[in-house]
């Protein structure tokens, strides 16, 4: 019976920490002109296997490459990878490239070592790695959600000050989440989540922080419906307009996920 009881704590406290595991992020936003979009899928096909070799490593847990819309040479960017970590100080010191070439041979056995380096090379050549993130997850709805391929998400770039992080992230939970939540249980959307960014951070800086929703597809995107005055009160309404008034909303994307490594 002590066996069993033992067994069962290390159970219930080895499913407390997975719970627990906080989930950072590497945002890279990039620019590719119309004339190299071709280059630029055979760059990131290339490096979707290097990736994949870096998930059985170790060294990250997760990369995506999503299409950005719109993404006219005019906006912005038209492609972000994001780059997934257990580990904040692995994603901040670059230990995690440590073993590229050494993955890059697993991915590519038959390709030579002066042929990888070339090719890892050229990469830059086929886009401009415009703006790079480092953030964290404070906050997701629960659910059981497959990200495959072909997912949609609506991300929501959010400028928050310094002094008001606090007040806007306990107003995204205690009030935005659960409305989320519902529509995420309805089967209105897929998951949201709430990101913080890490570095760069301060006055100059576009955004703070970013809300993403998930869909299954742009359907489920495009037919979201969510009722942000449904049971409210006169409280809950106030709490509501004062956690809009805490952020300004800079720019949303839609982005579709056309590669992912796990």
């Amino acid at each position: 019976m002590k066996n069993v009881l033992i067994l069962i704590a290390l159970v219930i406290v080895g499913n407390m920490a997975i719970a627990q595991e906080k989930l950072y992020l590497v945002f890279e936003f990039m620019q590719v002109d119309n004339d190299q979009e071709v280059a630029y899928a055979e760059t990131e096909e290339f490096w979707e296997k290097i990736q994949a070799q870096r998930v059985k490593g170790g060294d990250i847990t997760g990369w995506d490459l999503w299409a950005l819309s719109p993404g006219g040479e005019q906006q912005g960017y038209q492609y972000l990878t994001v780059t997934l970590y257990n580990d904040p100080v692995k994603m901040m010191d670059g230990s995690s490239w440590s073993k590229l070439m050494e993955r890059a041979k697993a991915a590519y056995p038959d390709m030579s070592e002066a042929d990888l380096e070339k090719k890892l090379n050229h990469s830059s050549s086929t886009r401009d790695l415009a703006v790079r993130i480092f953030a964290e997850e404070i906050a997701m709805t629960k659910g059981d959600f497959d990200m495959s391929v072909g997912t949609v998400a609506q991300i929501d770039m959010m400028k928050v000050g310094l002094m008001d992080y606090d007040s806007y992230e306990k107003a995204e939970m205690e009030i935005f989440q659960p409305i989320h939540q519902k529509a995420v249980d309805s089967g209105g959307k897929a998951n949201w989540g709430l990101i913080r960014i890490i570095s760069p951070i301060g006055s100059d800086t576009y955004a703070s922080h970013m809300t993403v929703s998930m869909f299954k597809d742009y359907k489920q995107a495009l037919n979201q419906n969510i009722d942000w005055s449904e049971g409210a009160t006169p409280a809950s309404t106030k709490a509501m307009q004062d956690g809009i008034g805490l952020r300004d909303m800079k720019y949303v994307y839609m982005a579709n996920l056309i590669r992912k490594a796990r």
